[in-house]
């Protein structure tokens, strides 16, 4: 049996710091960290890939805010925007992946699932949210956001100025495990949970 690598790709592996967060600046950034996946593959990696989703998921948000104030689009939840991300992240991972596979003359088929995780309606998390996510703000420009939208910042003292932070509940059960798992072991790349999964209960 071949050995399988699950590879987890930061959020800021696609959007560095001090970048805008366009799509060509998260695609010129996700072919570079795809290129250092070819060393695994060389050496027949069956490859699961995951990624984070901090800056994108912030920045989504903040889109969403913006339709709702200026043009009174309903508000998505939080569940929503990670479904989101995790759809057009792995859109960019998959196509760039591809691009270095062929700049290379190799051929995988590359597979995007969008992949929620069980969790614990009754989590503590929810009470105490820590998972920073989206751009640093000032502390006036942080106290007006709280007041607009009942946000919880916290202060990043090492880096300077304060991030909106979510919830990040324990994940219990992660869907299509079994899918995903076979579908690696037959030589597929399965992109998947990606941001940690889409927080679900029953």
């Amino acid at each position: 049996m071949k050995k399988l690598g699950v590879v987890a790709l930061g959020g800021n592996a696609l959007l560095l710091a001090g970048q805008k967060g366009t799509i060509g600046d998260q695609e010129k950034n996700a072919y570079s960290t795809c290129e250092h996946l070819l060393t695994l593959l060389k050496r027949e990696y069956q490859l699961v890939v995951t990624h984070g989703n901090g800056p994108q998921v912030g920045n989504l948000l903040l889109s969403d805010q913006a339709g709702t104030k200026m043009f009174g689009l309903p508000p998505m939840p939080l569940d929503i925007c990670v479904a989101y991300s995790q759809g057009f992240i792995g859109y960019i991972i998959e196509q760039q992946l591809r691009n270095v596979l062929s700049a290379h003359d190799m051929e995988r088929d590359i597979i995007s699932i969008i992949t929620q995780v069980l969790v614990n309606k009754d989590d503590k998390a929810f009470q105490n949210p820590t998972k920073p996510i989206g751009p640093f703000y000032t502390k006036e420009e942080a106290d007006t956001l709280v007041k607009e939208t009942e946000s919880v910042f916290v202060e990043d003292k090492k880096r300077g100025g304060w991030r909106k932070v979510v919830a990040s509940p324990k994940p219990l059960v992660i869907s299509n495990v079994k899918s995903i798992e076979s579908l690696a072991r037959n030589g597929q790349i399965v992109i998947a949970v990606g941001g940690g999964g889409i927080p679900a209960y029953y």
